[in-house]
């Protein structure tokens, strides 16, 4: 299926688990602590501005340092990376109210992490370490290396609330696209989501999402009930608020590790995925179905899945969510007004008797196909 190509620049992110000594976890500390400051501090103060002139302020890390000279001790490109990220939020709600006003970042509430830049040579992945800025070499445990050509362009770390530590790194790098992709109509797949299993596919066949957090319910329980017995800010507290952090953390990788593992596969073997477009907080909220709706991760799942066919110069179809694909029969067309939710099978008068979810599935294949060719 070779096409015409282009090279375009591409971000991607590797993230390796860190493995700092104490001195350097008490850097962390103070950084993570001082990006939280100067962010809420830049906030503060555009709010307060807007409201006394009604205009917007820019403000920057640099003012404060002589009010609080303890900003002077972390990476000054962290505190600059505040800003920044203050400003895309800003830029955000006021490009799409629905994203929401920027928030102060709480304490005990919000991601520990700090963002710093390549400039110089000042960060080095070198072998089993890792150099940053004022933090020196950290251990860190590189599983998948990057590849020839790819240039570091910063690093983010974080802190979980288990107590691990992670560093996602950004490279640059270019990469091969191509503009025009051939399409063979037996690739082209209908995707219908399933609150239990992820999703069912035009061709009969099913995610079979195994539901981890289902599973993990009773444990989660347990140790939920551990945590409620201890003393609020007692060692034991802590330590129970990290094993309890663990249960929920493997259910999120067990959860990432099979969404990649399934859209990888789904990149490889199809030319065109034809999906809806669902509003998926509405339908958990509305339809009281928020703890299967949020244990799928379908909205994270797309994500991944879009990116991974564009890369591979593929396409990826939304069709309109109040496309009538449950009721209408993919055998002869006719829309059956009166099914319910509770029909799981779908019988209509022209003899054609599907699991209500396959028959979903082609007809959204059938009408990304007609978009396909509408294009």
């Amino acid at each position: 299926m070779a096409g015409e190509e282009k090279t375009v620049l591409k971000n991607t992110v590797r993230k390796y688990r860190l493995y700092p000594n104490k001195t350097q976890e008490e850097y962390f500390a103070r950084c993570f602590g001082c990006v939280r400051f100067v962010y809420n501090q830049m906030l503060a103060e555009k709010i307060d501005h807007y409201k006394k002139t009604g205009k917007s302020i820019r403000v920057t890390p640099a003012k404060y340092k002589k009010e609080y000279p303890w900003l002077k001790e972390v990476d000054s490109l962290a505190l600059a990376n505040a800003q920044l990220h203050l400003e895309s939020a800003y830029r955000n709600f006021f490009r799409d109210p629905k994203n929401g006003f920027p928030k102060f970042k709480s304490k005990h509430g919000s991601r520990a992490s700090y963002t710093t830049n390549v400039v110089s040579n000042n960060i080095r992945l070198e072998k089993n370490h890792i150099r940053l800025p004022k933090t020196g070499s950290v251990r860190i445990r590189v599983h998948r290396k990057a590849e020839e050509g790819w240039r570091l362009k910063s690093v983010t770390v974080s802190r979980e609330t288990t107590g691990r530590y992670y560093a996602a790194l950004l490279y640059q790098h270019e990469c091969s696209e191509n503009q025009v992709h051939s399409v063979k109509e037996e690739k082209v797949l209908g995707m219908d989501f399933a609150m239990r299993g992820l999703a069912v596919f035009s061709d009969g066949t099913r995610a079979e999402y195994p539901m981890y957090y289902r599973k993990a319910e009773k444990k989660l329980a347990r140790e939920q009930r551990k945590l409620s017995k201890c003393q609020k800010g007692s060692r034991n507290y802590q330590k129970q608020k990290k094993r309890l952090a663990r249960v929920h953390e493997k259910v999120r990788n067990q959860r990432n590790d099979f969404q990649h593992k399934l859209s990888h596969k789904l990149a490889k073997e199809q030319d065109v995925v034809a999906v809806e477009n669902l509003n998926m907080k509405g339908m958990s909220q509305a339809l009281h179905f928020g703890k299967s709706t949020m244990d799928n991760g379908y909205g994270s799942f797309l994500n991944k899945l879009e990116y991974k066919l564009e890369r591979k110069g593929k396409t990826f179809i939304k069709i309109d969510r109040f496309y009538p694909s449950s009721k209408r029969c993919s055998c002869c067309g006719k829309i059956k007004e009166d099914l319910k939710l509770s029909d799981r099978i779908y019988i209509c008068p022209c003899g054609n008797e599907i699991d209500r979810d396959i028959n979903a599935a082609v007809n959204i294949r059938e009408e990304g196909k007609r978009l396909l060719m509408s294009v």
